[in-house]
């Protein structure tokens, strides 16, 4: 092992174990389900806002999204706009909306659970069918950022794909397995900086080596056309976006609404003067991030020759590499940037796992097989639900070949479609109902499954055929189906208008909960 290669690892040891001593001290402090999976409400707002950030991002935001550019040039930005946009929107119209229906609709600490107490579900619908939606699509979501993991490991050492995989699975397994909500907030909040330095830092290190002046003529020398390349309405081979273009990458801004691992940060933070606190750093840290994100992908295309197909994912790690281990020489700084790019793996991961355990041990288990479990109880079936998800998503992630960005897509358009236009409709039309719900959380996983995997025109799938982005279809029939089959049956009755009600008043007065509207 060169000396190289020794900083480097010391600098993953240093950074791994920190992250394990905060989930062996936040074990100590979960004496009950709140705790595990909301943190007691008590997070302070720049915490809430790069934790919600960071487990958003993911390994994505610096491997996938920078890949996407290096390979295809700028026009692949439209993503990261329409992310940005989508931000912007869940911090302005959700966060504060859903931390006072959560607490008004009897302190709900799950979205499954919020939606059956907003909706005064007995028999339990919404539960079983959110639930089920946030097992399938999560697994996949933690299989992406565990590939990720593996593919940072594997590129950095050389060791092999699947110990790799192994590697990054047990560290992220562990945390979360043993601290819970705190521990994962924490480690997130601490991930987020580290993202956030590493993203700013290293392409403008790279810019610097390269010179402003040889930009152009470097990108021209990897066998594209600049031009094209650096022309955001072009695609990857030079050729026009179309509209459907654009309102595909556009449209993964409505997946914000739906994603319960972000959604569940808005759930607990401490206050409203937190929270507002929380809307600004949340946002500019996604504007930051997102915009050197992009960055990195195109002077990457200056900075390193060409890498070999199906390496693009790989060019900020690429990018620290040479800039730190053969331009500039300081090994360990590499190693501590290198780290970052884990950061935004585990951070994703971490959550997910969260979540996941969260709808099967409350959701699943406490409300319908055990109802009289005590917290103990619950606590350890939310940490044998960690490891089994763990397990399979591990499964999934075995295959070196497996493209993150695919995977993130996949998952992505999955909540985002089940659970998006539901929330929005729970928080603002006081005529939806229970089967409205119901059909809509169906509808919208249905139509993404149906419309990414089956091959039924032609030999493609209908998302090949007509190149729009399944969470865009997903999202209109989830809300169409909301509207007319809540329009079609019964109203709400009185007890939940009048929940709707005080909740409405209470934004309208700016109260938090527990002072007079």
């Amino acid at each position: 092992m060169t000396s190289t290669m020794i900083w480097t690892l010391a600098a993953f040891v240093v950074y791994l174990l920190g992250m394990l001593l905060i989930g062996a001290t936040y074990m100590k402090k979960n004496k009950n389900s709140e705790d595990f999976f909301l943190g007691g409400r008590g997070l302070s707002g720049a915490v809430a806002a790069l934790s919600a950030q960071a487990s958003d991002m993911s390994g994505w935001m610096l491997m996938g999204l920078p890949g996407t550019v290096y390979a295809l040039g700028t026009g692949q930005i439209w993503i990261a706009i329409g992310l940005l946009i989508g931000t912007i929107l869940n911090w302005m119209l959700v966060s504060g909306r859903l931390r006072r229906y959560t607490i008004r609709a009897n302190n709900s600490i799950t979205l499954p659970k919020y939606l059956e107490n907003r909706f005064h579900d007995k028999n339990k619908i919404l539960l079983v069918v959110s639930s089920i939606a946030i097992v399938i699509f999560f697994t996949v979501y933690t299989a992406s950022a565990l590939s990720s993991g593996g593919k940072l490991f594997n590129s950095v050492f050389g060791i092999d794909y699947k110990i790799c995989l192994t590697i990054g699975a047990v560290v992220i397994l562990a945390y979360t397995f043993m601290g819970g909500f705190m521990a994962v907030c924490i480690t997130d909040f601490i991930q987020g900086m580290l993202m956030l330095v590493g993203v700013i830092t290293i392409p403008i290190i790279a810019a610097v080596l390269v010179g402003a002046g040889n930009i152009m003529d470097n990108i021209a020398a990897t066998g594209v056309n600049a031009e094209h390349f650096l022309n955001v309405m072009n695609t990857g081979d030079g050729e026009k976006f179309s509209a459907v273009d654009i309102i595909s990458q556009l449209g993964w801004a409505l997946g914000y609404f739906g994603m319960p691992h972000i959604l569940v940060r808005f759930m607990a933070i401490r206050d409203e003067k937190e929270l507002k606190k929380s809307k600004f750093i949340g946002c500019g840290w996604c504007a930051i991030s997102l915009a050197f994100a992009c960055f990195i992908g195109v002077i990457g295309r200056a900075y390193l020759p060409l890498l070999a197909e199906g390496k693009s994912e790989n060019v900020f790690i690429e990018m620290i590499q040479r800039v730190f281990n053969k331009d500039i020489g300081i090994p360990f700084i590499g190693g501590i940037f290198l780290c970052g790019v884990l950061a935004a793996i585990m951070s994703t991961a971490d959550s997910q796992l969260l979540v996941t355990a969260s709808s099967v041990s409350e959701d699943i288990y406490h409300s319908l097989i055990n109802k009289k479990a005590d917290n103990k109880r619950v606590l350890l079936v939310s940490r044998i639900t960690v490891l089994c998800i763990a397990v399979i998503a591990y499964l999934i992630a075995l295959d070196p070949k497996s493209s993150i960005m695919g995977l993130v897509s996949n998952a992505w358009a999955g909540l985002g479609a089940s659970f998006g236009p539901i929330v929005l409709m729970s928080l603002y039309w006081k005529r939806t109902n229970l089967a409205g719900a119901a059909a809509g959380i169906a509808g919208g996983a249905a139509t993404v499954l149906l419309w990414d995997y089956p091959k039924i025109i032609g030999g493609q799938t209908i998302a090949e055929a007509t190149g729009l982005y399944s969470l865009v279809s997903g999202f209109i029939v989830s809300i169409l189906l909301i509207v007319i089959v809540s329009l079609a049956t019964k109203a709400p009755d009185e007890e939940i208008l009048k929940e709707f009600e005080d909740v409405q008043n209470r934004v309208n007065c700016g109260c938090d909960e527990g002072t007079e509207a």
